[in-house]
């Protein structure tokens, strides 16, 4: 590291040290070609004509007052002479460096200001204009990191608002109805009842959604782990589901070759396989085959979860794991949450999920590391 910053700027201070010797040398030869031209040739006959004309002095007289100021005090005065030329130089040369640190300072107040395009500096400063860039540039990322965070949260609020204000507005006009009504029928108030009842559950899982990704994304999980066996746990996944197989006419097909042993956490595992499967069951087409399949290789475990149905567009494939992204609000029943907390429940797991949809044939791949 301290190589590569010696070898960064060696321009510069190759720069600054031909300048730092170059201020006395230059005085050196000012004063040295001063002395030649000057001292060494006419200047004794301008001084004892100055000095005649201006204070009315004989010839000798001049001269001895010449001699009297500039000839015995010869030393001094190229000494002076050559401190106030070093001095002017140096000046200069000041004046130069210091001009580096107002390009930098200029640099800082882009970079603090936040100002639209890149920040530029002397060729000397390119290693501090690279840095300075990079700086800004992670500074606009994290900004524009903020400002999504900032919309993600107006989307939850929004969200919030509208998913929960439908259900509760239909389980209150139904309750009004059976206040309000006296005469109903026995069939018409169980009707009512049933589908405030249904409204009623489709909120508290809609509060419950809310709740588990804002648990998933404000707190540090820790992962309950123990060793289980994954074929039981999806055997018994696939018979709790069989009742909604049903009612869409599905079949499900479990491939698991033997007893399967994984150190995880189980009851959030089973929230992820849960939410693929009702994903699964949603957009399958009815009569259709679900299919369930576990390959464990070296060092690794693979699970797919595939269904027949409308082949999802890469455009909304690439989506289908972002909070609150629904593929068809339609009919999706929720609010967009279930793929986003089992990407974070596989992460935690340090195992990735993939989709992929081709033909009619959609398939969600969780790929878990086995110790």
């Amino acid at each position: 590291m301290k190589s590569n910053v010696h070898q960064d700027f060696r321009p510069l201070r190759s720069k600054v040290l031909l300048r730092a010797v170059a201020v006395p040398a230059v005085a050196a030869a000012a004063v040295y070609a001063a002395y030649t031209l000057l001292l060494r040739g006419n200047f004794a006959h301008w001084a004892v004509s100055f000095f005649r004309h201006i204070f009315g002095m004989d010839y000798s007289e001049a001269l001895h007052l010449y001699e009297q100021t500039f000839r015995r005090h010869m030393d001094a005065l190229l000494l002076l002479a050559m401190l106030l030329v070093f001095a002017g130089l140096f000046c200069l040369y000041l004046r130069w460096l210091t001009g580096y640190f107002e390009q930098i300072s200029k640099g800082m107040d882009i970079l603090l200001q936040d100002a639209p395009g890149e920040i530029s500096l002397p060729p000397e400063l390119l290693p501090i204009e690279r840095k300075m860039n990079a700086a800004k540039h992670t500074f606009d990322r994290q900004k524009s990191d903020m400002l999504l965070a900032e919309q993600r949260k107006n989307d939850l609020i929004m969200y919030l608002a509208h998913d929960l204000k439908t259900p509760l507005a239909s389980s209150i006009s139904y309750l009004n109805l059976l206040r309000d009504e006296k005469q109903l029928s026995e069939e018409l108030r169980e009707k009512y009842l049933s589908i405030a009842l249904s409204k009623a559950e489709r909120l508290e899982g809609l509060i419950c959604e809310f709740l588990e990704i804002a648990k998933y994304n404000l707190s540090n999980i820790v992962l309950q782990m123990s060793e289980i066996n994954l074929t039981r746990l999806l055997e018994q996944l696939v018979y709790e589901f069989q009742p909604i197989f049903d009612e869409k006419h599905l079949t499900c097909r479990l491939a698991v070759s033997g007893d399967i042993l994984l150190k995880c956490d189980a009851d959030k595992l089973q929230r992820v396989f849960d939410n693929l499967l009702r994903n699964a069951v949603l957009y399958s087409c009815e009569g259709s085959e679900i299919a369930v399949e576990a390959r464990r290789s070296e060092g690794s475990l693979s699970l797919q979860f595939s269904n027949h149905g409308a082949t999802i567009p890469k455009e909304k494939l690439e989506r289908v794991f972002e909070q609150f992204y629904q593929l068809d609000p339609g009919n999706a029943g929720g609010a967009g949450l279930g793929l986003a907390i089992a990407r974070q429940i596989v992460a935690l797991h340090n195992g990735v999920i993939t989709a992929a949809s081709e033909n009619g044939l959609t398939v969600f791949t969780v790929t878990l590391p086995v110790l």
